[in-house]
């Protein structure tokens, strides 16, 4: 295989992936095992019927299944593999779930995280960790103009809070265990915005919502119908998130080790509103309600991602028109064919491998 640079440096490395069972774990993973990356995974088992991490038959991957807030399990698990690299996905990643759940929102997104952390700390293999946080750590102040790396932290759900909480012990971390006087490993954290993709079946999630509507014939209740996103297809996250690893054990970590925004480039906005129509476009439409009295979330979110553009050369390839009709094209070919999943799923990468080239 004709390999991006990104990926020689990774080809033939360990890397462990927490939340390998997640919606974008299985996609990180499968892109990770394609290039020749030796992977490991430690993740709760899969939470949704169906799920991607079975779609795509992960078994092969070696995973341990266990709870991030469990420190000796995964401090088990670690040192047995003995990876270079970590790629900490594992998160409870849904705003209203956290009202429901707050106090399990905080353990599992900054306590796990400092678990995380610790781990790699004690493990000498370990060279780079990448902590996986969102657009949402940024106190919200409903403006215009894209949240920068530097902007104010902050939250008032317990999600957003949650992982606000995490880029503190991030940063804590980074800043009291230095990697170049061998204390601990160099640490990068990215912030990506509204992911889809094929293979989401989490719940309160437009996209999932959408294609439970399809296929069940119900009524897809929207909430804030006009809300804008940051929205893109996983594969632009996790392309980022391995030239960011890739980079963690260059010969010039400190270039990396640090926050980086991963939002979509495409400067047009798209509301929710906006998706559901791009999807009905390569699908059906289903019949629409509004939900009545939501919990908060936030009504505007945008990242401006020129330092990941200008220093990583990050520049995913498709428009956000074409990264709904391949979502749309994923699921519709799934319901037709559910064990053709893994076999999509690698020609969706390597469309997407190609496009960068």
């Amino acid at each position: 295989m004709d390999l991006l640079p990104f990926e020689a440096a990774l080809a033939g490395r360990k890397v462990l992936v927490t939340g390998t069972t997640g919606f974008t774990g299985g996609w990180a993973s499968l892109w990770l095992d394609l290039i020749g990356v030796r992977v490991a995974g430690f993740s709760l088992p899969p939470e949704t019927r169906p799920n991607l991490f079975g779609a795509l038959a992960l078994g092969a991957v070696p995973t341990t299944f266990g709870d991030i807030t469990d420190l000796p399990a995964l401090t088990a698990a670690v040192d047995e593999f003995q990876p270079e690299l970590l790629l900490h996905l594992a998160a409870q990643p849904l705003v209203r779930k956290s009202y429901r759940e707050p106090l399990r929102t905080f353990e599992v997104n900054a306590q796990g995280t400092g678990n995380v952390l610790e781990v790699a700390r004690r493990c000498k293999s370990v060279r780079g960790v990448l902590c996986i946080t969102t657009d949402k750590v940024y106190r919200n102040q409903e403006w215009s103009w894209p949240y920068r790396e530097n902007d104010e932290l902050g939250g008032k759900d317990p999600y957003s809070a949650s992982k606000s909480a995490a880029e503190i012990v991030i940063q804590s971390y980074a800043a009291s265990f230095s990697w170049n006087k061998g204390e601990g490993p160099a640490i990068a954290t990215a912030r990506g915005g509204n992911i889809v993709g094929g293979g989401d079946w989490s719940e309160d999630r437009l996209v999932p919502d959408f294609v439970r509507a399809v296929i069940d014939n119900k009524t897809l209740t929207l909430r804030y119908p006009d809300a804008t996103r940051p929205w893109q297809h996983v594969l632009a996250l996790v392309q980022g998130y391995l030239m960011l690893l890739a980079g963690l054990v260059s010969d010039d970590p400190a270039r990396f080790a640090r926050a980086w925004n991963l939002g979509p480039l495409d400067p047009r906005q798209f509301s929710v509103r906006d998706v559901l129509e791009l999807m009905a476009n390569h699908w059906q439409r289903p019949a629409i309600d509004y939900m009545d009295n939501p919990v908060h979330e936030a009504g505007a979110l945008a990242l401006d991602s020129s330092n990941a553009r200008n220093i990583l050369g990050w520049i995913p390839p498709w428009s956000t028109e074409k990264v709904i009709e391949e979502t749309a094209k994923w699921y519709r070919g799934y319901y037709a064919a559910p064990e053709s999943a893994a076999a999509m799923s690698r020609d969706q990468i390597n469309a997407w491998r190609a496009a960068l080239r």
